[in-house]
């Protein structure tokens, strides 16, 4: 077998002369993947005060976002195929890691991708009642899920330009918020370390932030789709993870300096109350709506994700050829968008708490496998072509990783046993399937690429 420096990505399933993803669509792709906007970053106040919540959307990203968008750059470009990190996985340890990095992410994604259909319905329901619960919120979730699922199918370039609509039209009103708020503002708010009495919650304020930051690395899924990607994908990445954070922090700068309310009331959703605190109802509306648009750009954004996922890792054998079929039309991977949206309707009817919790367990083993790849392919393939490399020896890169990964160690360790449960079962249910496709394959009862054999582990 040749090195694997030398293997090109597979590109069998992908037509040609079809429009790929420039670099402002990708950004703002990017930005869906992560954030969507502001919404959900309040009960960082509630758990510990202003100052530290500022200080966290400040600091964290440096801990946790930049390392993960650095990592994603630099393997993102040496391999720049549909798959992203189940390719980087089977390339450092084989096939049955690659394989279990696929199970990981795909569930933590589609069980993410469930809450977003049920979050514009928790919205909507404040309009129209009759969605609080029974058969009409169950047909109002399937109708969106079936809308938005079917624009995916449209087309990536069509779903990157709608991610950049969404993204003006839910931001402007908290840029508006904030320009209103200037003459209210105390700066003295944003030293204070919180409400007498209120008792700190790390745990709330590290998931917060972690919620609000993780999935960077979920674009690299994309990277056979983008535009010259070795160029493209640095690029993006570092204007998107500036963009993100600024869209976090001048909000949370306007509400935590111009308002003064109870510190319990900073729950998700606040900024909505604190909207028409500072400028009148007009804005809260606005503020709502906004929220119901990035729900629908995060839906998008995500889905794009793992219907790709589900195309790399056909393409590399990880699953049947049939599941990298494209539409003839729009050269969309139906499969994996149908694939996608199922699992989603699915959960999205389920009382998932504990179901969110183990795609956080899930996605959290799946990042420190793919910390560890990244370092075992520096040290294994130390002369696999870079466009760009983080420009860091081996001993930077090891205290680059070490950092995030002490963290997300910190998250499985704080998990309760329903949660090592469900994603105990989830991670036997992946092995199991690993040597499910084995069997197929070695019985032939499939089709598989044969560009990247599914061999064993050496």
């Amino acid at each position: 077998m040749p090195e694997a420096e030398e293997l090109p990505i597979s590109t069998s399933t992908i037509p040609t002369g079809r429009k790929k993803l420039s670099i402002i669509p990708l950004i703002f792709l990017i930005y869906f993947e992560v954030a969507g906007g502001p919404y959900g970053e309040e009960p960082a106040v509630q758990a510990a005060g202003p100052l530290f919540a500022l200080l966290g959307f400040l600091i964290f990203p440096f801990i946790w976002s930049v390392p993960e968008a650095l990592i994603t750059a630099e393997l993102s470009t040496a391999f720049p195929g549909n798959g992203g990190f189940v390719i980087w996985a089977e390339r450092a340890f084989g096939p049955f890691w690659g394989s279990l990095m696929g199970t990981w992410k795909f569930l933590s994604v589609v069980i993410n991708i469930a809450a977003f259909p049920v979050l514009c319905i928790q919205y909507m329901e404040k309009i129209i009642p009759a969605l609080n619960s029974g058969w009409p919120r169950y047909i109002a979730i399937f109708v969106f899920i079936l809308i938005f699922s079917l624009l995916n199918y449209t087309g990536l370039a069509i779903v990157g330009y709608a991610a950049i609509v969404l993204a003006i039209v839910s931001l402007s009103p908290f840029i508006l918020m904030s320009l209103i708020a200037i003459p209210k503002i105390h700066p003295d708010r944003w030293i204070s370390l919180g409400q007498k009495g209120v008792k700190k919650d790390w745990n709330l304020f590290l998931n917060t932030l972690f919620w609000n930051l993780n999935f960077w690395d979920s674009v690299s899924t994309l990277a056979g789709e983008v535009d010259k990607p070795q160029k493209t994908f640095p690029l993006g990445l570092l204007v998107a993870v500036i963009f993100t954070c600024v869209a976090y922090l001048i909000p949370l700068f306007a509400v935590t300096g111009s308002v003064s309310v109870d510190q319990t009331r900073w729950e998700a959703g606040f900024h909505a109350e604190a909207a028409e605190i500072i400028a009148g109802k007009w804005l809260k509306v606005w503020i709502e709506v906004g929220a119901v648009l990035s729900a629908i750009g995060l839906f998008e954004a995500q889905l794009s994700s793992s219907a790709y996922q589900v195309l790399g890792m056909a393409d590399s054998g990880f699953l049947p050829k049939f599941f990298a079929v494209r539409s003839k039309r729009f050269n969309t991977p139906w499969i994996g968008i149908l694939l996608s949206t199922c699992f989603a309707l699915t959960v999205s009817y389920m009382n998932y708490t504990n179901i969110i919790a183990s795609a956080n367990f899930l996605y959290s083993l799946g990042m420190l496998l793919e910390f560890s790849s990244f370092i075992w392919l520096r040290r294994k393939l130390p002369a696999l072509k870079r466009p760009f490399r983080v420009p860091m020896g081996l001993p930077g890169l090891l205290i680059m990783c070490l950092i995030p990964s002490a963290f997300l160690i910190f998250v499985i360790a704080i998990s309760t046993k329903q949660v090592y449960l469900v994603s105990g079962v989830f991670t036997a249910v992946g092995i199991v399937w690993y040597f499910f496709i084995k069997f197929c394959k070695s019985r032939s009862l499939f089709k598989f690429s044969s560009r990247h054999e599914f061999q064993e582990d050496q």
